[in-house]
This record gives C-alpha cells, sequence and structure tokens, in this order.
C-alpha cells in the first residue's frame, strides 16, 4: 500500500503550531504502524483490537483535553481534534473506543462528579487500566433522549436502577458506566460498576458498520448501587447533552480522516488504473469526483479548526458543534461512496478501504445525533423556533 499522503490544499497546516503537527504526526506514524496492518481483519471477524488498548493510552488519546493532574495529555482542543482525525483515518470504530472513554466518560466525571470520584477513575482510565461506557440511549428513545424510561430510585444508602439503555460502544468490555436514569423526575448520572448484581451487558452482534467496534445492551434490573455512586453535578438533560458535544466535536474532527484515507486511495488508484489506453484519472466525470473530495475536505478542516479555535477560547456554542457534525459527516460519506466508484468492482474487497469507512459512516451519520436532529438544532437557533417540541 502507498504511503498516505494528507490532503492539505489550502496550506491549513500553516495555521497550526509545531505541538499540534508534532502531535498529530505522532498519532498518524502508529496508525500507519499498528492500524492499519490489522484492521480489515478486525473489521471481518467483527472484533475490536483489544490488544491496542494500551498502546492508545500512551499515546495519552484518552481524555486528552482534559488537565494533567488527573493523568491526562491536556493537549489543546485542536491537537486534540488531530489525535481524532488520525485515528479514524484508521478507522471509526477505534476513533469511537477512544471518544467514548474520554468524552463520554471522562469528561462526565470531569464536570459533574466529586473530587474523589475524579482521583479514582481519571489517572486509571487515562492509562486504560479501566474502560467506560456511556448509557443515554435507549431501545424506544434515540433522537428523544428525555423520554427515557430508566429510573433509579433512592433506598436508604443505595439508588435502585431499573432500565435498558442500547446501542453502547465498549459496554461489554467496560468497568464502568456513566447511566443516565431519572430519579424523581430528573435526568441525573450515575457510575454503575462492571460485576454490581442486576447488571449485565451482553453485546450486540450482526452488524453491518462498526465492525471492529464492540457495541452492546445495558440491563439493569434492581441494580443497587451505592448512593456516593451519583455523580452530584448532573442534573436534567443538559448534563448527558452536555456530554453529547464534547464527544460530537471530537467527531467533526474524527470523519475528515476517513475522508482523508478515501480521497488519497481514488486518486492513487485513479493515476494507475488503465482504460482505453490511459489513466482513468485524465477523465472528466472521474476529475469531477476527486475535486469534490479534496473541496470538501478543505471546507472541513477549516470548519472544524475555527472551531477547536472557539473551543479553546471557550467560545463556542453547543449549536455549531452540530454544524460541524452535521456537515463533515455527511460530505465524509459522500466522499467515501465517490471513492468506492471510482474503484469499480475492486472497491468492494478488502484490499481497498473505502467500503469500510463507507459503511462505518453511515453508522457515524446516525449516532450522537442523526443528521436531520442537527438540521433542527441549527433550525431553532437561527430562526428562535424549535420544530421538535
Amino acid at each position: 500500500m502507498k504511503k498516505f499522503e494528507s490532503p492539505d490544499y489550502m496550506d491549513i497546516d500553516g495555521m497550526l503550531s509545531d505541538e499540534e503537527k508534532m502531535i498529530r504526526s505522532s498519532v498518524r506514524e502508529w496508525v500507519d504502524a499498528r492500524i492499519m496492518p490489522v484492521i480489515e481483519k478486525s473489521y471481518q471477524s467483527a472484533t475490536f483490537p483489544r490488544e491496542l488498548i494500551t498502546e492508545m493510552a500512551e499515546l495519552g488519546l484518552y481524555g486528552a483535553n482534559l488537565p494533567e493532574k488527573y493523568g491526562c495529555a491536556g493537549v489543546n482542543n485542536v491537537a486534540y481534534g488531530l489525535m481524532m482525525q488520525e485515528l479514524e483515518r484508521g478507522d471509526s470504530g477505534i476513533r469511537s473506543f477512544a471518544s467514548v472513554q474520554g468524552a463520554l466518560v471522562m469528561y462526565p466525571i470531569f464536570a459533574y462528579g466529586t473530587e474523589k470520584q475524579r482521583q479514582h477513575w481519571l489517572p486509571k482510565m487515562a492509562t486504560g487500566e479501566k474502560i467506560g461506557c456511556f448509557g443515554l440511549t435507549e431501545p424506544d428513545h434515540g433522537s428523544d433522549p428525555g423520554g427515557m424510561k430508566t429510573t433509579a430510585v433512592k433506598d436508604g444508602d443505595s439508588y435502585i436502577l431499573n432500565g435498558a439503555k442500547m446501542w453502547i460502544t465498549n459496554g461489554t468490555i467496560a468497568d464502568v458506566a456513566v447511566v443516565w436514569a431519572k430519579l424523581d423526575g430528573v435526568v441525573r448520572g450515575f457510575l454503575v460498576e462492571k460485576g454490581t448484581p442486576g447488571f449485565s451487558a451482553p453485546e450486540m452482534h450482526d452488524k453491518h458498520s462498526l465492525r471492529a467496534s464492540i457495541t452492546s445492551e445495558l440491563i439493569f434490573q434492581d441494580c443497587r448501587i451505592p448512593a456516593e455512586n451519583l455523580l452530584p453535578e448532573s442534573g436534567g438533560l443538559k448534563s448527558p447533552l452536555g456530554c453529547l458535544t464534547q464527544a460530537r466535536y471530537g467527531i467533526s474532527w474524527g470523519v475528515i480522516g476517513a475522508a482523508m484515507a478515501c480521497y488519497d486511495e481514488a486518486l492513487n488508484y485513479a493515476k494507475t488504473r488503465i482504460q482505453f489506453d490511459k489513466p482513468i484519472a485524465s477523465f472528466q466525470l472521474v476529475q469531477q469526483k476527486l475535486v469534490y473530495m479534496v473541496n470538501e475536505i478543505t471546507k472541513m478542516q477549516l470548519l472544524s479548526l475555527q472551531l477547536g479555535r472557539l473551543k479553546d477560547d471557550k467560545k463556542f456554542k453547543f449549536t455549531q458543534v452540530s454544524m460541524a457534525k452535521r456537515n463533515n459527516v455527511y460530505h465524509s460519506l459522500e466522499i467515501a461512496r465517490q471513492a468506492r466508484d471510482i474503484l469499480g468492482a475492486n472497491g468492494i474487497t478488502a484490499e481497498y478501504q473505502s467500503m469500510r469507512h463507507m459503511c462505518n459512516l453511515e453508522t457515524v451519520k446516525t449516532y450522537e445525533g442523526t443528521h436531520d436532529i442537527h438540521t433542527l438544532i441549527i433550525g431553532s437557533d437561527i430562526t428562535g423556533i424549535p420544530a421538535f417540541s
């Protein structure tokens, strides 16, 4: 396989600091060396390459933008985004693992937990010693999480949880689940540890997408957890949505990596595939597809970079994150589809990666808020009229 070359049509590298470029290069080299040789086999066998968990921790990929005092890398949000970009260039499932660990488990413990909870969990999660998952979506409540049926009831010095969650990344192997349940009608966050009686996390199988990722159910049947496992600063639906904002930010960067991988593969193929006595890159319709790809990648890069700068300056809004997630996932999926088209019949084989990215991105377009839901979030923001309530 030809060495990956990152498209940078507008010299966006010139807008990055030396540290940001160094971090990106480190993760890029690791992805080339460790993910690319194994990812197709993992995808075909529907297994997550668990041997990479510790190596990802050594690169500082878990909770990378959280404070160093908890064992995290403490990098800025642009550097964190570039990390996610390179991971998803390898595979969406690998980036999802890191995103859930950091943005959906470590972040709520940091933002809504006690100092004791932070000190207990965050350093162990930063090293990969402990794995986490995030339980919000339910079988009957996806885009409308406020309708959740999972409940918590106070009982002496404990809480008793009942309900179920679905489509949970890392659930089966997680040591701790950040679970959202209604306590006296108010959504609160709870830490549920693996092995707690009444808690089970069966793995979901037979997926056509994100096959190199563990997807699970979470089931709570009179699951009793200590009162100290409540995240005390959580309260209302804004708390889990705040976590999703963090994850969606990482997704907006991650999918750029998938799009880059597909573009690079399609460009190289088009320049070497001979039909009608010349490379197919010489044909107008193929050039049109390649131009669309590099054009949209450039816009995605600029959008996420500006969002990252706003986030670092504490000026970003969740609606801006919706725009970046919505736009970048949509165009990454279109790029993957057009790359597969350029590859022709060869594109459906495991020798090439574009169809794997295409299938994965179908899931990414749905999770963390569907394309349509993000459309309505932005529509509500610009009109002042919510269309979904």
